[in-house]
C-alpha cells in the first residue's frame, strides 16, 4: 500500500468523466489499497479514483456506518433532501453547503468484480454521493450555495 497524492481542484482531471472498471485484477486490488490508505492519512470521508489521478469509476467511503468499496456505482433510488456543510480533499480550506438526497440504494462491485447493493442515509448518502460526483468530473462547490474559507 501506499499513499498517493491528492488532486487539487485546479487540475483538469478532476473535470473529467471516468471510464468504468473492466478488469477487477490486482491492479484495481493496489488502486482500492493506496486510496484506503490515502482516505486515512488525509482523515476524510470519501475519495474517488479522479482524485488520485486515475480516471475509472472507483470510490471509497468512510463513515461511522463502515468502510465501503464502490467499483461502478449506480444509484438505483433516491429519496428525501438533506441539506448540510461539505468540504473536500481536493479543494483544501473551503466548505459550503449543499443539498443532497437523504437516502440512497446504489449497486456497485467490490474488489472481486462481486455486485453488492447499499442502502445508505444520512452521512453516508452524503458521502457516496459526493464521491460518485467525482466520478463524473463533478466537484461539490458547482452545486454549494455559499462557499467559504475555513
Amino acid at each position: 500500500m501506499a499513499k498517493r497524492m491528492i488532486l487539487q481542484s485546479s487540475d483538469p482531471i478532476l473535470f473529467k468523466k471516468c471510464r468504468p472498471v473492466e478488469a477487477f485484477d490486482e491492479k484495481l486490488h493496489t488502486l482500492l489499497d493506496d486510496m484506503k490508505e490515502t482516505l486515512t492519512d488525509a482523515d476524510g470521508a470519501g475519495l474517488a479514483a479522479p482524485q488520485v489521478a486515475v480516471l475509472k469509476r472507483v470510490c471509497v467511503v468512510m463513515t461511522d456506518d463502515g468502510y465501503f468499496e464502490l467499483v461502478n456505482p449506480e444509484v438505483r433510488s433516491a429519496s428525501g433532501e438533506q441539506t448540510g456543510i461539505e468540504g473536500c480533499l481536493s479543494v483544501k480550506g473551503k466548505y459550503g453547503t449543499v443539498t443532497r438526497a437523504e437516502k440512497l440504494t446504489v449497486t456497485a462491485y467490490d474488489r472481486y468484480g462481486k455486485k453488492k447493493k447499499y442502502k445508505v442515509e444520512g452521512f453516508t448518502a452524503r458521502a457516496f454521493q459526493h464521491e460518485m460526483d467525482h466520478l463524473d468530473g463533478i466537484l461539490y462547490t458547482s452545486k454549494c450555495k455559499d462557499l467559504k474559507d475555513e
